[in-house]
């Protein structure tokens, strides 16, 4: 009879075990924590809203001088801004847009309101890497509200099960998203199936929605392999695509948060993508690691094209995220990436910033945060290299509708 050296009892199926319960008793506390901090930070509906932006900002995320607004707010036309202390003038998201809709109407148009027309295709943006800590969710988040900023419509897609991107924008993924109200309940392959449009969400900024996450995203990864044995099934590679082609008329953009494996969600939303970002934190672990995303990518797509995908994309950009220039074995690191990668390669890189963590803290990013909450040089310097990111990759958009960058 073989030895018991820890007197353990015979294997018998008796419900959960007592890590089982343990694990299931700390997700339960930790979820009821943190739905007990939203509260506090967002009361009293528990929902985020987004600060108001002074005169000047208004003017610069919509092109024009700061005097303009003024003489416009004095001549009565368009939005009336809020006055604070010492006739500090300030305007909501939704008011900017206003402007841009009330100058676009003048006789000296100059494209205040930027979304595509005529032949102009929606941009899908797929941000993918295989490691956590990439920083891919706050590329994500920071990008689609940067867009929403200048006055695109954005549909922000969070595909990862994790749902940091929903969280991040005020849904909490366990009270807030029930069944059946995921990109899940679109791709799914049963009866209970919905249309896309029933999932999306408003989102408290002007401009940019969300096909939150839970969960629930998981079962998709499960029902494929089954499903793939039907003839009859539209392929799982293209069933993404297909569900966002039925709203693709209402926005401008979508940006696809993945999540960090190469399961099917992420092979779908790689074949509904027009562009791909590659998140990578410039160390050696992380680089070995999206080497290997890559190999495997590789293949995986190389399968699903022989099986009729359409991959044309618009660019593939590696986006270097975290990155310490003071660091010397960073700076080789990412030296070493353009001299591999090239003009694939961002050339502007996203800095390890407090400012971005602290804002996280309180689930907000960069952009929600105002610049009076930190020290000048530290929102100064991050808010710099963000936009100096986005940016880029919004000369990248441009570039493939055929506008000047």
């Amino acid at each position: 009879m073989a030895e018991n050296p820890k007197n353990l009892p015979p294997a018998v199926s008796a419900g959960p075990s007592s890590i089982t319960r343990q694990i299931a008793a700390d997700g339960g506390a930790l979820s009821a924590e943190l739905n007990a901090l939203r509260r506090t930070l967002f009361p009293p509906a528990s929902s985020k809203v987004l600060r108001s932006f002074t005169s000047g900002e208004a003017a610069r995320l919509i092109g024009v001088a700061d005097g303009y607004l003024r003489q416009l707010s004095l001549a009565g036309k368009g939005p009336e801004p809020e006055v604070g202390p010492g006739g500090r003038r300030s305007y909501s998201l939704d008011q900017i847009n206003d402007l841009r809709r009330l100058l676009d109407d003048g006789p000296k148009s100059k494209g205040y309101v930027p979304h595509r027309a005529g032949g102009e295709h929606c941009q899908v943006l797929a941000v993918v890497n295989f490691k956590g800590g990439s920083g891919k969710t706050t590329t994500a988040a920071h990008l689609a509200q940067y867009l929403a900023l200048k006055g695109y419509r954005v549909l922000a897609v969070d595909l990862d099960p994790q749902a940091s991107l929903t969280a991040l924008h005020g849904y909490q993924p366990e009270f807030d998203v029930e069944a059946n109200q995921t990109l899940y309940a679109a791709i799914r392959y049963d009866e209970a199936r919905r249309p896309l449009a029933e999932v999306v969400r408003r989102t408290y900024f002007a401009g940019l929605d969300l096909v939150p996450a839970n969960l629930e995203l998981m079962e998709f990864e499960h029902d494929t392999p089954k499903a793939l044995a039907d003839p009859g099934a539209e392929p799982f590679f293209g069933r993404i695509a297909t569900v966002l082609g039925s709203v693709a008329e209402a926005y401008d953009v979508m940006i696809l948060d993945c999540p960090p494996q190469l399961g099917f969600l992420t092979l779908g939303a790689l074949c509904a993508a027009t562009a791909m970002l590659v998140t990578v934190h410039p160390q050696m672990l992380d680089v070995m690691s999206m080497c290997q995303f890559l190999l495997m990518a590789s293949d995986l797509l190389g399968v699903v094209q022989e099986a009729g995908a359409d991959l044309e994309y618009d660019f593939l950009r590696y986006v270097v995220t975290r990155y310490e220039p003071s660091d010397g074995p960073q700076t080789q690191m990412v030296a070493f990436m353009r001299s591999l990668f090239r003009e694939r390669v961002l050339t502007h890189t996203m800095l390890k910033s407090t400012a971005v963590s602290d804002a996280g803290l309180s689930k907000q990013t960069l952009y929600e945060i105002g610049r009076e909450s930190f020290s000048r040089a530290t929102y100064d310097r991050a808010i710099e290299a963000l936009e100096g990111v986005n940016g880029e990759i919004l000369a990248l958009m441009h570039r493939a509708w055929g506008r000047p960058a």
